[in-house]
């Protein structure tokens, strides 16, 4: 059975790089008929961040990225703490040692950095001149016994059983051990593992078939020393800022909880991160000495996805195709999330539960952040809401343009901004008077409150009135503003090009609000 891993650091929020690899371990584990494992690697305790676990999880839940077992929920290889499985690191430890895979080093902090001092200046690649690998086993007793602190280095001065690594993005890669560390450390002074050794004995005693990795070499030969059979790997092009600069939680806008509180769709979330560096043209690699094309390694992918198609959770699962992952860094671009965010609203809106729901969502984000202040009750209501999210129709891009798009369908137009006296420049308080006064007359004698009543009673005033300016005094005087206010949002203002057209806004508003909003305006 395919069974995967994601297993990030206690080091702070979720970041999107970090949800982008979760995502893609639910996409291969759920297509392939497998499970994944959430596993929290937490050795390095100088490192860890209170609550940072339970971000993980809660930013996971909200992504709907079920993992199969991990530290809330138990399974097969419990724990899933690494900080409490080190008697099992401390077993293999032994093992190396006992091989000869392994050797003890007591060397200093000190001492560690003169010898790498003076290798680099005589000009050595190596970072270590291994004065601890000779030392007899009766020397290494006795420093042990009298309590001399030492570490555990992997002994790569042998040989290791290395064979051609197939990546299952990358295809054939070539031998990078060259880029290694000189004999690595893997059991550091506290008893608590490196990444390394942890990272393969878990991976081996969970029984882990796939692995994004990057420190590919190193564990290889670890697998080798201890004669284990290493899974299938494939590398992940990291996550990039434009600039081309990693993608770090520490610089700007990359946790996932900012993204949650700022009302993006999770659908959208999760199509916006699988398609960024999904969807690449590879050709077939080349095919073994018998003429057969290699095991795992990636063809040719005429499917790959269009760049912005928009996608389920549902959807992903079914499409989703490893050898169409890019080889290069992907860099994330908010347009493309603001153009995802507007279809998957469009969609969810389309049908009534899905409408539910966005509705209850809008009301939680009014609840909670309070945009406009306190508004009457009657604009929190189920169908008022759903009255102004079809009213908005697609100009809507985030729950939160509900409120920065047409804050006048919750409180009364501010008609003393630039905007709003903008929208009547050049016309006179007679003019604006006469108009507003016309209309409302006219709506107040209306015998049905729809749509297509208020259309056809516009168009009567309109011929009556005979006057390019109707439109805009009539805007004016319900809403105050042209379009919407991006002071939020600034990112999504060339997606809406104009409000909502007059009748809308009328038939959300209702007769009564509409016609005090024009009559106040007139003497």
């Amino acid at each position: 059975m395919t069974l995967l891993r994601f297993a990030p650091s206690p080091t702070g929020a979720l970041h999107l790089g970090g949800l982008r690899m979760a995502l893609f371990n639910h996409l291969y584990a759920r297509k392939m008929k497998g499970k994944w494992i959430l596993r929290i690697e937490d050795t390095d305790a100088s490192r860890k961040v209170p609550g940072s676990v339970e971000g993980i999880q809660r930013a996971l839940d909200w992504a709907g990225l079920d993992y199969d077992y991990g530290p809330d929920r138990g399974g097969p290889h419990a724990p899933y703490f690494q900080s409490e499985r080190l008697d099992l690191y401390q077993t293999y430890t032994t093992k190396l040692l006992t091989s000869g895979h392994a050797y003890r080093c007591f060397c200093s902090v000190d001492t560690l950095s003169e010898i790498r001092e003076k290798l680099a200046r005589t000009g050595s690649n190596t970072t270590y001149d291994r004065r601890c690998l000779h030392l007899t086993e009766e020397e290494v007793a006795r420093r042990v016994r009298a309590g001399e602190r030492n570490i555990v280095r992997l002994n790569t001065s042998g040989t290791f059983a290395r064979r051609p690594v197939i990546d299952l993005v990358f295809g054939h890669l070539k031998d990078a051990h060259g880029s290694l560390s000189t004999d690595p450390v893997l059991l550091k002074t506290d008893g608590y593992p490196t990444y390394h050794l942890a990272n393969v004995v878990d991976d081996h005693t969970m029984g882990i078939t796939h692995e994004w990795i990057t420190s590919l070499p190193l564990h290889l030969d670890l697998y080798s020393a201890l004669g284990l059979e290493p899974p299938q790997y494939g590398h992940v092009p990291i996550l990039v800022n434009p600039d081309g600069s990693k993608m770090s939680k520490r610089n700007g806008d990359v946790k996932v909880e900012d993204y949650i509180a700022r009302g993006w769709e999770r659908d959208a979330i999760l199509n916006w991160l699988a398609l960024s560096g999904w969807g690449a043209q590879h050709e077939p690699e080349a095919s073994t000495a018998e003429g057969q094309p290699s095991a795992g390694v990636p063809s040719s992918n005429k499917g790959a996805p269009d760049s912005t198609k928009v996608m389920d959770i549902e959807e992903l699962i079914s499409e989703f195709d490893i050898t169409a992952l890019t080889h290069r860094a992907s860099s994330l671009d908010p347009g493309k999330l603001a153009y995802l965010n507007r279809q998957h609203l469009l969609r969810s809106a389309a049908t009534i539960d899905g409408l539910t729901d966005v509705v209850a969502r809008v009301r939680a984000w009014m609840d909670e952040h309070k945009p406009l202040g306190d508004v009457s009750p009657k604009y929190t209501e189920a169908a008022y809401l759903q009255s102004v999210i079809r009213a908005l129709d697609s100009r809507v891009v985030n729950i939160r343009d509900v409120f920065t798009l047409a804050p006048y369908l919750f409180v009364l137009p501010n008609l003393s901004s630039t905007e709003a006296q903008g929208m009547i420049k050049g016309v006179s308080q007679q003019e604006q008077e006469h108009i507003l006064n016309a209309f409302a007359d006219a709506l107040n004698d209306l015998k049905s409150w729809d749509h297509e009543s208020i259309s056809q009673c516009i168009t009567d005033v309109k011929e009556l009135l005979q006057t390019r300016r109707f439109l805009p005094v009539v805007r004016h005087a319900l809403t105050g503003m042209k379009v919407g206010d991006f002071s939020i949002c600034l990112a999504n203002a060339h997606l809406v090009q104009d409000g909502p057209p007059i009748v809308d806004l009328l038939c959300v508003l209702g007769r009564n609000q509409s016609t005090v909003r024009m009559r106040s305006l007139t003497t």
